[in-house]
């Protein structure tokens, strides 16, 4: 039994290390300055590949329920992660959104009826303090708006995977379709507003299609699979406190493929992340949602190559 939660755990942390490259694939091979087309480049043919693949379509109420998943998880989130990578450095955005895990232990006290232990909110401080060790060296100063966007975004995914365990999954439909459903769902949201915004694609040469192809098919289609299939097996405390691995391993490529440094307050701000990720998997289990981190999915889309810019999910997710 302990083998397997182990085996189901390092399978779900593996969508917040992929999300942590996203940075990396987005400032080197991806135009700049496209983030709604990137936040639909990824969610809507990741989405529809899902579906193609679970070939199951949302039954009576959960058409309401996929289309407020997809809009809160992929939707609203995409695009104001990567309004929040604009307007600050990505490290505020990342600090920002490490305190989803905060944010996750709250909603579930309010919608799942769990309440918040000592050893959750701690735990839950010290991997945001970590996060903010790392990355806060590289950031610059504060915008109002930016701010408020990468609030808004680990809210709107907080209450998106909150939301996702309190209502499960239909009978018979596996998390390959629920995810099919969230993903295609907030691409169709995002689709006309990119086109409103940024007009037409850009044109895309050889290294942006395999940088979409990297984002839709292992970054978003089979990350955020492995997230979702996570959130129902695990606890909300187990599955929340591997967002942080998300901007630790943005930290880690940028130091060993892009030259980035890592100081001593960094490697120790590290440590004490990863820790708090061990820590949260000791929590009680119980089958509830998870946050996703976060922010930390994705890269940042300004084109930047600052140190720590590791705001993806997210939306970069």
């Amino acid at each position: 039994m302990a083998a397997a939660r182990t085996a189901v755990i390092a399978l779900t942390a593996l969508a917040p290390v992929s999300w942590g490259s996203t940075y990396a694939v987005t400032t080197e091979f991806l135009p700049p300055d496209r983030p709604l087309f990137t936040g639909l480049m990824r969610a809507l043919p990741a989405g529809l590949l899902l579906l193609a693949l679970a070939r199951v379509l949302p039954r009576g109420a959960w058409w309401g329920k996929a289309a407020v998943l997809g809009a809160l998880n992929i939707g609203a989130f995409f695009p104001l992660l990567f309004l929040a990578a604009y307007r600050m450095p990505g490290g505020m955005a990342a600090v920002v959104g490490s305190v989803g895990p905060l944010l996750v232990v709250g909603l579930s006290a309010l919608l799942l009826g769990q309440r918040p232990t000592t050893r959750s909110v701690l735990t839950g401080v010290v991997a945001a303090f970590g996060v903010s060790l790392v990355v806060l060296e590289a950031a610059g100063g504060l915008d109002t708006l930016g701010v408020l966007a990468a609030v808004a975004s680990t809210a709107a995914m907080s209450t998106g995977t909150v939301l996702a365990g309190r209502w499960g999954r239909p009978d018979g439909v596996g998390p390959l379709a629920l995810t099919g459903w969230q993903l295609t769902a907030g691409g169709l949201l995002i689709a006309p507003l990119a086109l409103l915004v940024e007009g037409a694609p850009p044109a895309l040469d050889g290294p942006a299609i395999g940088g979409y192809l990297y984002l839709a098919l292992a970054n978003t289609a089979l990350a955020y699979w492995l997230w979702f299939r996570g959130i129902g097996r695990l606890s909300a405390t187990q599955v929340t406190f591997l967002g942080p691995l998300s901007p630790l391993t943005a930290a880690v490529i940028g130091w060993a493929a892009l030259g980035e440094a890592l100081g001593p307050v960094q490697l120790a701000g590290m440590a004490l992340a990863f820790g708090a990720t061990l820590v949260g998997q000791w929590a009680p289990r119980a089958r509830v949602a998870a946050v996703s981190a976060p922010p930390f999915g994705s890269a940042s889309q300004n084109g930047r190559k600052d140190s720590m810019d590791l705001t993806g999910p997210a939306l970069r997710r």
